[in-house]
């Protein structure tokens, strides 16, 4: 995951993904050697030789195919550690890590240590609280010694097992760091993880998570990155994202009763994870994979089914947190998912639900879209709005008088303007007596059960704007999963194309997801906020991104946009649309496009929030970088 130098972007020769023969054909072109050159003195000037041969091995392993993970571009370099312990973090807060240790293999033990004794940060205590059975004295033993050369490691001897829980809460007593966080007895730090959290701490947070790598027991091979969006609430009822590095103020630890509880061993963590986010005041991000997860066969990174009474605690932590935030609601597990978990919201009341349809011609369409509406809804309150835009097929006008004798609170009413999709829907907004509206392309066709009420769950929340279903093109992958900011210079789709039986990054696509944006292709939100918003609008996005443009003014006031992976369709968009940049639509497209980057300029290169920096902006697919 190397990036360029933020000062001198790589030269084409080292940046291009290609054969090792081919790059070193081009390096025998002088002026791509000058090039070449020039950049190799300016990175060893700024970043240090590593940072160069971090550089170029990234590339070079590319080429080969190999493992890349060991140059990531956000792994610190020596230079920086060197920095980073001289300079120190002024006013940072004392930095607990508390360990339980168990019957930890030797070496195991000392690498986590030594991750500790290590850190480029400096105020720090180390508790390690340790339950081993006397078959593992030696645990002790060499505890003892690291203890004995360094005052800020904490070793004490539990006089009995308590289990995870217990034996973790031992170590916070011993604790006396402003701040606190846990390492598991097998896991390794990045020698800047506490150097980062503090900063984070300066700052103002209160909670701090980072991202995370999972390697081999032999720390020597890539098993899986775990790259995070900023804080999701809605992704975190789905599973626990969040896991490493996770540190906290002692403060907002205090604050929940603190400590873990016994009866959540196994996701332990994950329920004392949902009472500080509960609580916290700010909660901060880093970007950065800051904690090796080691992958061994009883390790919880291998696999979720290693323990299987992990999920059922999951369960009973998740439902109890529903029950602190006063959401009417019931966890379950997803089957196929161990670890994720799906909510089911009480509906609080049975607004009507207006559901707007423009439509022109495409009687076929529109009634496989009508036809799955009406099996699929899963929720009687809803009135169908068809919204005619100058058809000219008489077949369809027939097929009007049909639906509304066949399907109930039907009604057809007449566009005559130019092809408007905001004005269209606008239009058809007049005619709506529903406190909940919902966008829904001719095109799509209603796959899952419940399917209103599964949308309904989350529109009725009054901290939610905007909500989109998980929509598949006819082949079954995956059309669209939510909005990311940024994709191509605008937006584009998460896990575009992805199998439709994928659970995609991390459960991204088996659980629900808070983002910037969805698409109005199946789109549910409040009448009242529709009407705030002005509606779509039909001067800068007439054709293309008002959904996207509805979306961004809710989440600017603080509204969660929210992306349902139960609400399930078939979008019959076509999947491959050949390149048009000569009709009036294509200039239109690039009119409208050109507005979007003007007006959210300031947001694009920010970067979007739920969107890693670790994966590309080229493409939808959700690749790394």
């Amino acid at each position: 995951m190397a990036k360029q130098n933020n000062n001198q972007p790589l030269p084409a020769d080292v940046a291009q993904k290609d054969s090792v023969g081919g790059m070193a054909k081009r390096l025998l072109d002088p002026a791509h050697v000058k090039q070449l050159a020039a950049w190799c003195a300016q990175v060893a000037k700024e970043e240090g030789g590593q940072a160069l041969w971090r550089e170029i091995s990234f590339r070079v392993n590319l080429a080969l195919h190999r493992d890349t993970w060991q140059y990531r571009a956000d792994l610190p370099t020596r230079r920086m550690l060197k920095r980073q312990r001289a300079e120190g973090v002024p006013g940072g807060p004392k930095i607990s890590v508390v360990v339980p240790l168990y019957n930890t293999p030797l070496p195991f033990l000392k690498q986590m240590i030594e991750s500790v004794t290590g850190q480029s940060y400096q105020n720090w205590q180390l508790v390690l609280a340790d339950a081993s059975d006397e078959a593992h004295a030696n645990v002790g033993a060499v505890a003892r010694k690291y203890a004995a050369r360094d005052e800020r490691i904490t070793y004490k001897k539990l006089a009995e097992n308590q289990g995870i829980a217990g034996n973790t809460n031992q170590g916070f007593a011993l604790a006396n760091g402003d701040w606190l966080t846990l390492l598991d007895h097998d896991d390794v730090l990045y020698r800047n993880a506490l150097h980062e959290v503090t900063r984070a701490a300066v700052a103002g947070a209160d909670f701090v998570y980072s991202d995370e790598i999972v390697l081999s027991a032999d720390l020597k091979h890539l098993v899986d990155y775990h790259f995070k969006p900023d804080f999701e609430p809605d992704y975190l009822r789905g599973c626990n994202y969040i896991t490493h590095l996770a540190a906290f103020s002692r403060g907002l630890f205090e604050a929940t009763g603190g400590g873990e509880r016994a009866e959540y061993d196994g996701s332990q963590d994950f329920e004392l994870i949902l009472r500080l986010t509960e609580k916290a005041k700010k909660i901060v991000h880093i970007p950065y994979a800051l904690y090796i997860w080691r992958s061994h066969a009883a390790s919880t990174a291998s696999s979720m089914d290693a323990k299987p009474y992990a999920l059922a605690a999951g369960e009973r932590a998740l439902n109890d947190h529903l029950k602190r935030v006063g959401l009417a609601g019931e966890a379950t597990r997803i089957p196929g998912c161990p670890g994720a978990y799906r909510v089911r919201y009480e509906l609080t009341g049975t607004p009507l639900i207006s559901i707007m349809i423009p439509n022109k011609d495409h009687v076929e369409d529109l009634s496989r879209c009508l036809e799955s509406l009406y099996k699929y809804a899963g929720y009687d309150r809803f009135e169908v709005i068809v919204i005619e835009n100058n058809s000219t097929d008489p077949a369809t006008f027939a097929y009007y008088e049909k639906a509304k004798q066949q399907f109930a609170n039907l009604q057809v009413v007449k566009y005559e303007g130019g092809f408007n999709f905001s004005a269209i829907n606008n239009f058809g907004r007049k005619f709506a007596k529903g406190e909940q509206l919902l966008l829904l392309n001719n095109d799509v066709e209603l796959l899952s059960e419940g399917f209103l009420a599964e949308m309904l769950m989350y529109s009725q929340r009054p901290d939610v704007g905007c909500v989109g279903a998980k929509l598949y093109f006819p082949d079954d992958t995956i059309q669209h999963a939510g909005v990311f900011l940024g994709i191509n210079g605008t937006a584009g789709h998460s896990h575009k194309s992805h199998p439709r039986a994928s659970a995609g990054d991390l459960y991204r696509l088996a659980t629900p997801q808070d983002l910037m944006a969805v698409t109005g292709a199946c789109l549910m939100v409040k009448a009242s906020l529709y009407d705030a918003c002005g509606g779509l609008d039909e001067e800068k996005f007439a054709v293309a991104y008002n959904d996207i443009d509805l979306c961004l003014k809710l989440w600017q006031q603080g509204l969660l946009n929210v992306f349902t992976p139960f609400a399930e369709a078939y979008h019959h968009e076509s999947k491959s649309r050949g390149l048009d940049t000569l009709s009036e639509n294509a200039k239109r497209y690039e009119r409208e496009k050109a507005n979007f980057i003007e007006k959210y300029t300031p947001l694009i290169q920010k970067g979007d929030p739920y969107y890693n920096r670790h994966f590309n902006l080229l493409f939808e697919n959700y690749g790394l970088k």
